[in-house]
This record gives structure tokens, sequence and C-alpha cells, in this order.
């Protein structure tokens, strides 16, 4: 199964290391991200719930969940459960299918990280209300059912979504349409919290903090997913770095022109939703491309925001919007304008097949997600009591408190 291969590249083992690590210190940028918009009797429970997952994630992508993601395909939907078992093989010989050019532990390691980052995004959709309890078992559910198969039929070389041809440089549908959907299914499963006035933001400076982490290691999230320190590795940084750019000056624009004072929460949020857009085509598309990504799914997403508030649903902090919808336009946009087989370049069929693809996933995700959290709740509570929501969850859940 393993097979050696010549010896690699020392620049691009180094390249990869160095993106596994900034990949990493995304999760924590998160906890960062999340803990700061939120009231301040529940910033530790909400921070835990995004770095809990460096933890628990990783002990299921070493049993299994690698395995699952990308041993041998079985049908283009899911890795056979044995290929990699306890990570079986995985080690610093090359694997011809997966990593031609890097260790194959280097390269499982990379997309841990990815594996990692991905149920901690849906925790902001039901903060201040989940029991922490029921979290863990639905992230453990959530990486197996949701995430694995996902990620094999998008990235596996013999998964259903590649072979037909959906394009995904780094994540736009695994990592973000996944959390986003997941999220407003956890919202509606949940329900509303008892005051969704409470969810004034406790530490702006958390949140900018959070957002800086973020920016940067992203910069391993999308050049890090050429797997090569090469040419397209620096466009790919400098798509992510402008499509965040544009996208954070477009969101407060749209605050002033709405009358509003600029704001560091704003900008924040603006910079996540360029991220998040031009993750599935960073290595794609151009910088100039990258502009009109980034400026389009500010745009959008800031609208899908504001129309979410006028609405019961409770996604305390907008990971559907942003999220969700940011990653359906970048899936979109990557159609549009993808190098050669992108609609601007005169080719409809990649823009058909990832319209095709984002209806696909989308059910999949949302019905699947619905599912797990029945059985999550079956299990166990999913949600707090009344009163336990009210005392807050650092308290409640982990009998802690932030000063």
């Amino acid at each position: 199964m393993i097979e050696e291969m010549t010896i690699p590249n020392g620049a691009d083992i180094a390249w990869m290391l160095a993106a596994t690590c900034l990949v990493f210190f995304m999760t924590p940028g998160l906890s960062f991200f999340y803990g700061g918009m939120v009231n301040k009797k529940n910033i530790i429970s909400t921070i835990l719930q995004s770095f809990i997952a460096l933890g628990a994630v990783s002990i299921i992508w070493v049993v299994v969940g690698f395995s699952l993601a990308f041993g041998n395909s079985l049908g283009g939907i899911i890795g056979d459960p044995r290929t990699f078992f306890m990570f079986h093989n995985v080690d610093a010989a090359t694997h011809a299918a997966l990593s031609p050019g890097l260790p194959l532990i280097l390269f499982a390691m990379f997309q841990l990280k990815f594996a990692i980052i991905t149920p901690a995004l849906i925790s902001g959709s039901f903060s201040e209300r989940v029991n922490f309890n029921g979290y863990l078992i639905f992230l453990l559910l959530f990486s197996l059912f949701i995430y694995a198969p996902l990620c094999h039929m998008t990235w596996h070389p013999e998964g259903l979504l590649r072979t037909w041809g959906v394009l995904d440089y780094a994540g736009g549908t695994v990592v973000h349409m996944s959390a986003g959907i997941a999220a407003l299914a956890g919202a509606l499963v949940l329900g509303k919290r008892k005051k969704r006035e409470a969810s004034n933001p406790v530490n702006i400076p958390f949140v900018v903090l959070g957002t800086a982490m973020l920016w940067f290691g992203w910069f391993g999230f999308n050049a890090g997913s050429s797997f090569s320190a090469n040419g397209e590795a620096a466009m790919a940084f400098a798509t992510t770095n402008t499509a965040s750019a544009i996208s954070m000056v477009v969101w407060v624009l749209l605050d002033v022109r709405r009358g509003n004072k600029i704001s560091a929460l704003g900008a924040c949020i603006g910079a996540v939703v360029g991220l998040v857009a031009i993750t599935p085509a960073a290595g794609f598309v151009t910088i100039s491309q990258s502009l009109l990504i980034g400026a389009i799914a500010s745009t959008i997403c800031y609208g899908a925001v504001r129309y979410k508030s006028k609405t019961e649903l409770d996604d305390t902090l907008d990971v559907f919007p942003s999220h969700g919808i940011g990653g359906m336009v970048g899936m979109l946009a990557t159609g549009i304008f993808a190098r050669e087989v992108g609609l601007v370049y005169g080719e409809w069929e990649t823009f058909l097949k990832h319209l095709v693809a984002l209806v696909g996933v989308s059910a999949f995700v949302f019905v699947t997600s619905i599912v797990l959290y029945r059985l999550t709740n079956f299990i166990t509570s999913i949600r707090v009591d009344e009163m336990a929501e009210e005392f807050g969850l650092d308290r409640s859940q982990h009998n802690e408190q932030y000063i």
C-alpha cells in the first residue's frame, strides 16, 4: 500500500511543516474570536468549545478519521477504516496517490488541522446554551459521519466529487459549507436562547486578536494546500490576503452607508468572510479576481447577517451567514473564475457541476446534522436547562469564571 518514492524536496517539507503549524494556530485564534463575542458568563465555555477540538479530533483522526477520509476508496464516498487504522503505515515514507512529494505522516497531520477546526466552527451557532458533554458527542459524530465522507469525496484522488470535476482548493466545501450548514441545523434544533440580547460582546480586543491569528494561520490553510513551496503557493498566499482585505473594507463601508460608525467587530467579521470565500478558489484565480470574490462575498454575507437578525433563527455568532453563505459564494465563484475551466473563460461545465454539488452537499450536511443532533440528544441532553443557561455556562458547565 505504501510506496517508497524519491526523497522529497527539503524545501517542500519545511514549507508544509510551517503550513501545518500555521493551520494549527487557527483553532486557538477561533477560540478568541468566538470567545470575545459572547456574554461574560459564557466566555470560558465558548473558548473551550473550540480549544477542546484540538485534543478530541486529534484522537479521532489517529484512530480512524484519517482512514475514513483518505483510506482506500469505497465507492468514492468514504475511505476504508482499515487502511490507516491507528495510523498504521502512516510514517515518513511517501504515498504514491496521496503525498507523492511528502512524507505521508506530514500530509496526515496537515489534513488533521482542517478536521480540527471544522467542528469547532459550528460551536458558535449554539453558544450560550449548549451542554458541553452533548457538544463533545456531536463533535465526534460530525467528524465521523459528515466531515470524513465529505473530505473523502472532495479531496481523495478517487472521491466522488473530485473525479466528477468539483474544485475545492482548501476547504470551502469541506470545511466552511459543512460547518455553516451544520450550524444552521444546530441553531434550529437547540432553539433560541432565553435572552438573545445576552450576547453583547464581552471583549472586543479578544475578537481582534482572534481575527489576527485566523488571518495569519489562513496563509497556511490556503497556501499550504499547494503541498509544495512553489509559485502556486505564492499566488494562493496573495489571493488569500487580497480577498480578506477587500472584504474587511467593504464590510465597514456598508456599515458606514447604513449610518453606523466603523466598528472593530465589523472589520473583523468582514475579514473572516473574505478568508472563507477565497478558500475554495485560492489557487485557481488571479489577484484581481480575488478582489471581486472578497467584495461580492462581503456584500452578500453582510446582507445575510442583517436578514438573519430580523428572523427567529438564533445563530448566536452568525456562523451560517458568515461561513455557510460565505462558503457557498466561494464555491460558486470558483466555478466562475477558476483558471481555464471557469465561466469567465467560456466554460459552463465546472460552474454547473459546482451548482449541483452545492445543492447536494447542503442537503447531505443539513439532513445528516439533524439526525446527529437528535442522536446526541437521545444520548444526553444537548441543551442546558433554563437555570444553567441563566447562571452561565462557565460556572454551570465548568465551575470556572472569567474575571
